[in-house]
């Protein structure tokens, strides 16, 4: 089994019910073709470098995914006529970083940091 990181951008105006539906979309894409998600990660709406499809700002939704080739171009053939999405990308791991969540809010990220040297 390959380990695939694939993120996706949304267009600025999805609602957080239409990303919550994306999201489902997707990982029902890899499981039917016997991948696995490992990890779901939404970084919420951020400022895009420059205008996609006019727009300025994109919602983006992080994969973490075990699975065959397979399992991407099947993700890859659905995204690319999915008027919903501004890009997608996917990129080939040797191992998954599961204990850094990099957008969080920098609050969240100092409260986790707290809670785990006090458990320590």
């Amino acid at each position: 089994m390959n380990l695939y990181e694939h993120t996706i951008i949304a267009r600025q105006d999805a609602s957080p019910s239409e990303l919550k539906q994306l999201t489902e979309k997707y990982s029902k894409i890899v499981e039917k073709n016997s991948g696995e998600i490992v990890k779901t990660e939404n970084w919420g709406l951020l400022n895009l470098t420059y205008l996609i499809k006019k727009n300025k700002k994109g919602s983006y939704i992080h994969f973490k995914i075990k699975g065959k080739g397979k399992v991407i171009e099947e993700l890859e053939k659905n995204e690319a006529i999915d008027k919903k999405l501004l890009r997608y990308l996917t990129v080939k791991v040797k191992d998954f970083d599961l204990k850094t969540n990099y957008f969080s809010k920098k609050e969240d990220s100092e409260k986790t940091e707290n809670k785990e040297k006090s458990t320590s």
